[in-house]
This record gives structure tokens, sequence and C-alpha cells, in this order.
């Protein structure tokens, strides 16, 4: 049954030019929404419902372009884009912004000694091992032994940073204390990205023409897929993790703090917080979801297969994941 909406309208790709920053920044902004956190199972299931049914072209009576839209970025921000599986909802990107405030917050407030630093980066990297695991680029899936390495890996490269720097700023101003949790997250975020796709890198991620046909899978791809999800993740840290030790650095000095220091880590969290809610979206609009790359630096088997079979396309796609 057909309603007055159209049946054109591309809900496989953003609503927004996703070939130009602000574009993108404005889909993320929808996607990282934290309010999409406290949506049920019943609005999720909807949404659901109306986004694979207007792809089948039955439209459901009164719904409006508005609406389309509304239910295709809840769909988004629960449902994966390569198996159409829901996703935790703690690994979900809408969840980026309650989740990190509260354990980057606590890493700032707690890095004094060294049993708080084991703990709190633990924490972190668990946290950081489910979404890596959840925003996985392609259909493939991840044996507990590689997810348990991983998580090892990262977790003890984590904390084996913060501890070595923690000793290192002994003899450094206060405020160089402040910038070891960040440092450490950075270092971690380059051991357990890789880690946790590392099939991807062995077996490939699904590369497509700009119809969305599947080509083939490519390691290259992969590659290039986690660089720029590396980068984007640091960048996110960069803000909350690099603004909040300066200015809790001053407040700490007031007559007002040394009065109430159980405000400190309700402080700190908050302005992670604020940090958060535009670094998120800002740095995963660093890059294009659907990224891109030229046939020629694929693989040389699939570009042969490429030619072959496709011998106009010159540039493939895929989804670099979050």
């Amino acid at each position: 049954m057909a309603g007055d909406l159209p049946l054109n309208i591309n809900i496989k790709e953003p609503r927004w030019d996703q070939g130009t920053f602000m574009g993108r920044a404005r889909h993320f902004f929808m996607v990282t929404d934290p309010r999409n956190v406290l949506l049920s199972s019943e609005v999720l299931e909807d949404a659901r419902v109306t986004v694979e049914n207007y792809r089948l072209g039955v439209i459901k009576p009164g719904l409006t372009e508005d609406q389309l839209w509304r239910a295709k970025y809840i769909y988004d921000s629960a449902f994966h884009p390569d198996t159409g599986e829901k996703m935790l909802l703690i690994g979900r990107m809408s969840a980026q912004v309650p989740m990190n405030m509260t354990i980057t917050g606590c890493m700032l407030t707690f890095y004094r000694t060294t049993p708080a630093v084991v703990f709190w980066q633990w924490v972190n990297q668990s946290f950081n091992a489910i979404v890596n695991y959840t925003n996985r680029s392609g259909d493939a899936p991840i044996t507990v032994n590689q997810l348990g390495a991983a998580y090892v890996s990262a977790t003890t490269g984590a904390v084996i940073t913060a501890l070595g720097l923690k000793s290192l700023t002994k003899h450094l101003p206060p405020i160089m204390g402040r910038f070891v949790p960040f440092a450490a997250v950075a270092a971690a975020n380059c051991i357990n990205i890789p880690f946790m796709r590392q099939r991807e890198l062995k077996c490939g991620i699904p590369v497509t023409d700009a119809e969305g046909q599947r080509l083939g899978e490519s390691a290259n791809a992969a590659q290039q897929a986690i660089v720029q999800v590396v980068v984007s993740r640091i960048g996110m840290a960069v803000p909350a993790m690099a603004i909040p030790p300066v200015i809790m650095n001053a407040l700490e000095k007031k007559a007002f703090l040394k009065r109430f220091p159980v405000l400190n880590a309700p402080l700190q969290v908050g302005l992670v917080g604020l940090c958060l809610v535009f670094a998120t979206p800002l740095c995963c609009a660093l890059f294009p979801q659907k990224s891109s790359m030229q046939v020629t630096s694929l693989e040389p088997e699939l570009q042969e297969r490429i030619r072959q079979s496709n011998p106009n396309i010159t540039t493939v796609y895929f989804n670099k994941g979050l």
C-alpha cells in the first residue's frame, strides 16, 4: 500500500551530503544523540519496521518524510549497518557521551594512585572492547579467542603506558600528571582497535561499487578503515581529556573547591560530557562513513577480478566502521 510519500527517497544513504564535513557532522549529531539510548525496544522495532517496509515499497499511512528520516536515524543508531542485528546498548555510538563522560571523568579525577590508574584503565578498555566489537566493519564473525586477545592486549598496553608515564611525571609540574590518562587512552586505541578488528585485516572487509553491489573483500580497505577510526577515536579524546584538566587545575586552587572537594568528580564528569557532546560527532565526521579507495590500491587479485567483471569501475566503497 502506497501513501502520499514518494518511494524514491534514498534512505540507504544519510540525509545530508556526505561529501562535505558539515553534511557528515549533521549526520553524526543525529546518530550519536545520547537521547537515543533512552528509546524503548518498541520504538526501535517500530523504526526498523518502518525503514524495512519503505525499502520494500510499503508505506505506513500518514507517514511524512520527516518521520521517515527520524525512523531511519533511530534505526541507524541501534542496528548494525552490515549485519542488521541490534547492537549492544552500551556499544552504540549514542551511548558514547554518557559512558565516556563517566569513565573519562573518573580517569581524570582518580589518577594519583596506582590502584586507581589500573582500575579505571581496565574499565575504559573493557568499554572500548565492547564499542569496537559492536561497531566493527563487515559481517564476518569474530571468535572468542580473538576478542580475548584484543581485550588483554589493549588493557595491558593502556595500564603499562599509564603507569610508565605516571612515574616519569613525578618530578614535573602537577598539571603534567593530569595528561597521563590521555596518553594511555591514545596508546590503547592504537592497540585495541586493530586487535579487535584483526579478522578484517586478515580476511578483508566487503567492498562495493557506487550502487552497493558487492565486489569482494579487501584487507587493504580494512587497513584504511582502521587507521581512520583510530584517528577519529583519538581526536574524540583530545578535547575531553585536554581541556578539563587545565580548568580543574585552576579551580582546585580556589577556596570553593577546597571547601567542597566532593564536587571535584561531578565537575570533572560534567566538563568531559560537555566536550564529548561536540567532539564525538565532529570527530566521527572527519572521514565519510562510506569510505572509498581507488581500485588500483586494492590487492592485485581483486583488481584483476574487478577489471574482468566491471572494467569501468575505478573506485570502490566500504563501511569504515566507527
